[in-house]
């Protein structure tokens, strides 16, 4: 079927009872992210629906541990976690070999960014950021520093709790996901804006980590935390830029 010829209906809209609110009260910046008109319908080009294509070539994949830089290099300073899961469809299909992006803060609170405001300490031995595919049954894993929270420098009160930031490629430009996970027992998510800006609690915890059972071995201690990404359906994992 050509392109111009899909229903406009090709790409639904999300549901809004299990979505972070547009507009979330003291938070600024979501007042000027959502459009004040309504959006214009087009149809869907062919480079919409088709690309990208050869991400793995165009991009640096790394080898799933971003906990140091180089290999055997030195580590980060902070706790090591371990970070697994699927990425599937509401059908329990699995999103095989799809390009996932993280990126996070250190254990201190700061980003590798010029805008971050936050008087806290970059580590030479993390970038906070990295890329990998999953396999063949939408499964992902990855090793990285568990981040920590961080002011809000536009607000004299609100602090992030910790988090990491997802993004998820499916085949073509329309299908990229991006959403937040954060950690179980933060006090801080209690308070975050973003995170309780899902107003469904049951949509909110599919925002959590779940934790998972450890063991102690000398030279990989690490905490172990699980996070299944649904990416339609009824029981989708909510978006949250």
């Amino acid at each position: 079927m050509a392109a111009g010829s899909l229903p406009q209906t090709a790409y639904l809209p999300y549901d809004d009872r299990t979505q972070t609110l547009r507009q979330i009260k003291g938070y600024p910046r979501s007042w000027t992210r959502t459009p004040a008109q309504p959006l214009i319908e087009r149809p869907l080009t062919l480079s919409e629906l088709t690309g990208p294509t050869g991400l793995e070539e165009k991009l640096n994949l790394g080898n799933g541990d971003f906990s140091c830089l180089t290999p055997g290099g030195p580590r980060a300073i902070g706790q090591l976690i371990s970070v697994s899961g699927r990425v599937t469809d509401e059908d329990g299909a699995p999103l095989t070999c799809a390009l996932v992006e993280v990126w996070q803060a250190n254990s201190a609170g700061k980003y590798i960014h010029q805008l971050d405001r936050h008087q806290a300490p970059l580590d030479a031995n993390f970038t906070g950021q990295g890329r990998f595919r999953t396999g063949a049954d939408g499964s992902y894993q990855f090793r990285t520093i568990k981040p920590g929270g961080y002011p809000v420098m536009e607000s004299d009160w609100w602090w992030r709790p910790p988090h990491i930031h997802f993004s998820i490629f499916g085949p073509s430009w329309m299908n990229r996901y991006v959403t937040q996970i954060f950690f179980p027992g933060e006090p801080l998510n209690e308070t975050d804006l973003l995170l309780n800006g899902v107003l469904d609690p049951e949509a909110r915890q599919r925002l959590i980590f779940q934790p998972q059972p450890t063991k102690v071995e000398s030279g990989t201690n690490m905490l172990s935390f699980r996070l299944d990404f649904v990416l339609r359906g009824k029981n989708s994992t909510p978006a949250l830029g």
